[in-house]
């Protein structure tokens, strides 16, 4: 274990920087914090998670994949893709960290993404414990310990002090070239852990109970009467999808500027009405079940493909952002209501 305090916090991440590219959580002009490159002046935020998830830094939101040139009957194709270089992203809390694992089983799975692939590779995850999460976190309904995240290192932090513990070879790579940081016992720490874990135990949404999905009742699931009632405020805005940290659906599109076509991958939400739209139309034409599937996904499909996994951390961003305040753990509730 070793520590800096945290007035030399500056130091410590221009040290960082120094020798990788370095993303911190800090705040926008419009209040809301995100990843930011840092440089001297990038404030760390003091906010408990950001809008959007560190899922940008090895999954972006838009990336450019190939460029096509055509010429008389000559085709050039033409790589373009961003020459990844390492990196390391500081602040991750222990529910996005654990979303990274998710992440990994649908880009790193036979076919691999290499564009995925290139970024989990070059980047170094170091994550952050929590100690003053919020009513709308429900990690631990996912076994995620917000006092102890995982990571290639774990820090933890109070009013005088930064704490650092690193955990994998990567972790002790970067410790290693890191002489501002010094060696410390670990109380400090189990006294932040402790003072944690007994507000998670608080928090209005520690008791939620997933036991009830089970895949064998995957078809009672899926026929519940309850999904008309869950989805017919829905908006189909796709905010939940744009804001969680799990979710993997994209799209990709061509764009023709008259030299050549450039092919780019975006993220696509299941709550659009076009999503996987092909020339008969689309599969779920209707709100309720784009609705339907989004959630069977992350509370049955997922978890009966992946050893009982689900395909949600409890960050809580869907309950924060949801216009018309519908979440999953809303829907949770109501299907262990209508399926015994």
């Amino acid at each position: 274990m070793k520590k800096i305090a945290r007035s030399e916090l500056n130091a410590l991440f221009a040290a960082i920087s120094a020798q990788k590219q370095l993303y911190i959580p800090a705040d926008t002009k419009a209040g809301q914090a995100q990843f930011t490159l840092w440089q001297d002046g990038i404030v760390l935020t003091d906010k408990l998670n950001t809008v959007r998830s560190a899922k940008d830094l090895f999954f972006p939101q838009v990336e450019q994949i190939v460029n096509f040139k055509v010429t008389g009957k000559t085709m050039e194709i033409i790589e373009n893709r961003d020459v990844s270089e390492p990196f390391v992203v500081f602040g991750v809390r222990a529910c996005d960290c654990r979303s990274f694992d998710i992440l990994d089983t649908v880009f790193l799975a036979d076919p691999v993404d290499t564009f995925y692939q290139t970024r989990r590779e070059n980047g170094l995850v170091i994550t952050m414990a929590c100690s003053r999460p919020e009513e709308t976190c429900f990690c631990g309904a996912f076994g995620i310990d917000a006092a102890n995240p995982a990571g290639d290192i774990t820090c933890w932090m109070d009013e005088n002090a930064l704490y650092w513990r690193a955990n994998t070879q990567k972790g002790e790579e970067l410790t290693a070239t890191l002489s501002i940081l010094v060696d410390c016992d670990n109380t400090a720490v189990a006294s932040m852990q402790e003072k944690t874990r007994e507000i998670l135990k608080k928090l209005p949404l520690n008791d939620l109970d997933l036991s009830n999905f089970d895949s064998k009742k995957l078809l009672e699931y899926f026929n519940a009467d309850v999904w008309t009632e869950l989805s017919e405020s829905c908006l189909g805005c796709g905010t939940c999808t744009f804001v969680c940290p799990t979710c993997q659906c994209y799209d990709v599109q061509d764009f023709d500027n008259g030299r050549e076509v450039r092919r780019f991958r975006c993220w696509d939400s299941c709550m659009y009405s076009d999503f996987t739209m092909m020339a008969h139309g689309t599969n779920r034409p209707t709100q309720k079940e784009r609705f339907r599937q989004r959630f069977m996904h992350k509370l049955v499909y997922y978890p009966s493909n992946n050893g009982g996994v689900f395909g949600c951390v409890g960050c809580g961003r869907c309950l924060q952002k949801c216009p018309i305040h519908m979440n999953i753990v809303k829907v949770a509730k109501k299907l262990k209501e209508a399926v015994k």
